[in-house]
């Protein structure tokens, strides 16, 4: 058995026990040891607190706030990992060394420019034996116990909300390095995500439409399938109906996307956390809240899509008139109808899309990345279909019922309308569970189209706008 011990003497105090290790399987190389210690000066005792904090939180599996012997192993080699992968990404030679040209050159290459003089600096710093280049050992002493949760080369590669639009704006926002952040770049990449995103749903228009007309009009005694759903579309307002909606669809983006981000950065900073230290919970809690105040921001523009899209050729001439008449007809009120369902429905779809991409982003880390942290188009596209379809399935029967009741007033007029969970019994007690998925099939008919669209565009975008890549 092997015991790590950690001493830290205090003010006040005699040295006392901080941290405990055990195992009972160890390494046969680590069997001839029975205790390491480790002796930190008093002064340096706050920079031990945070250091402990942060390898916890990176390392703890069992959410029990102490790491094992098994769970320190366990992050060690992990973190390991994703250094060697950016040591190979600054090693420009492939010699095994980095130098300070190398450093330069890399930093400019994310538009961020350095002197040699400040090059050197950094070198110094990690180089132990006075050569003035870096070799693959001084860089994982230097860094393997200072826990990085989002390594600079694997947020450049694996963006993924901010490139995918299915339809849905309820993705947690995408990591930007410091790097992407000072210089602007961040505010290209947003740029080209709308404009893909535009692209992208405009020509999944009629699926979605579709998808809204089955979600509302579709039950046991209306059989509403997806050829006949097309034929009832064009025959009531020929081929151009089929994109009604998509124009306030696609004019949402913007607004939508510039706030989620803007509110996600000032979450971040309020519950203390920063880009070093971000977890996946904390990812998921600031990009929920980030997207309940979006969506919040911009919800009467889901309203009006939702009645565009189940108007009656020439029922509106457009959003402006269909706007009057609602507030006319039914007051401000009307304008966030399905809001609750809407807001509930955040929280499953981001928090299974994040959970789903981040397992199968670092499982495909964890057996295919040895060069390089990018993964491919073919992987970030499978990654991103995966993860996006199993967000829309959780949160699908509440963005049914939100449909539901933003179109009650232009279905049902005269008749009282219901709530949530009125319409949630109403729905299951008249056509079964199965009624909660009504439009399931043109839904997930458009994520693959869509992801690939959004994806083939935005990386257009990034090349005209001047967009960086390695």
């Amino acid at each position: 058995m092997l015991c790590l011990c950690l001493y830290v003497p205090v003010h006040i105090s005699e040295r006392i026990e901080l941290q405990y290790f055990e195992s009972d399987s160890l390494p046969a190389q680590l069997k001839s040891l029975f205790k390491l210690s480790l002796f930190l000066p008093s002064q340096e005792f706050d920079s031990y607190r945070n250091w402990r904090k942060k390898i916890v939180k990176a390392g703890d599996k069992d959410l029990d706030g102490q790491l094992d012997f098994e769970e320190f192993v366990h992050y060690l080699r992990d973190h390991e990992k994703k250094l060697r992968l950016v040591f190979k990404s600054l090693d420009k030679k492939n010699d095994g060394r980095i130098d300070s040209q190398e450093i330069m050159q890399s930093l400019r290459d994310l538009g961020v420019h350095i002197s040699e003089e400040q090059a050197e600096k950094i070198l110094k710093s990690m180089d132990k034996n006075g050569t003035m280049t870096i070799d693959w050992n001084e860089w994982r002493d230097y860094h393997l116990l200072h826990p990085a949760d989002n390594i600079p080369e694997i947020i450049l590669y694996w963006k993924h909300s901010t490139i995918f639009d299915v339809g849905e704006s309820m993705l947690v926002p995408d990591e930007f390095t410091a790097e992407e952040k000072k210089t602007g770049m961040l505010w290209r990449h947003l740029v080209a995500g709308g404009g893909a995103g535009a692209v992208s749903r405009t020509c999944t228009a009629p699926l979605d439409r579709l998808k809204v007309l089955m979600q509302v009009h579709a039950s046991r005694s209306n059989s509403m399938g997806i050829a006949g759903g097309f034929t009832q579309m064009i025959r009531e307002g020929g081929l151009r109906s089929l994109w009604r909606g998509n124009g306030i669809n696609v004019l949402k983006i913007a607004p939508e996307s510039a706030i989620k981000f803007m509110a996600y950065e000032q979450i971040k900073r309020l519950i203390g956390s920063n880009q070093e230290t971000l977890g996946i919970l904390e990812r998921l809690v600031s990009g929920s809240l980030a997207g309940a105040i979006a969506q919040s921001s911009i919800y009467p523009m889901e309203v009006l899509k939702t009645r565009l899209a189940l108007g009656r050729t020439g029922q509106y001439s457009g959003m402006k008139v269909c706007a009057k008449h609602i507030f006319k007809k039914e007051g401000l009120k009307a304008f966030y109808k399905g809001y609750i369902p809407n807001m509930l429905g955040i929280i499953p779809y981001a928090g299974i899309d994040l959970a789903v991409y981040e397992t199968l982003k670092n499982s495909w880390l964890q057996r295919f990345a040895t060069d390089s942290a990018d993964p491919g188009v073919f992987v970030l596209l499978a990654c991103g279909t995966m993860s996006s379809t199993c967000g829309q399935l959780a949160s699908y029967p509440l963005a049914l019922v939100r449909t539901r009741m933003q179109a009650q007033a232009a279905t049902q007029e005269g008749s009282p309308q219901m709530t949530m969970t009125g319409l949630f019994r109403h729905i299951v007690r008249t056509e079964g569970a199965i009624g909660l998925y009504r439009g399931l099939a043109p839904n997930f008919m458009k994520v693959i189209p869509a992801v690939s669209i959004s994806y083939v565009v935005y990386e257009n975008l990034k090349i005209t706008l001047g967009v960086q890549s390695r």
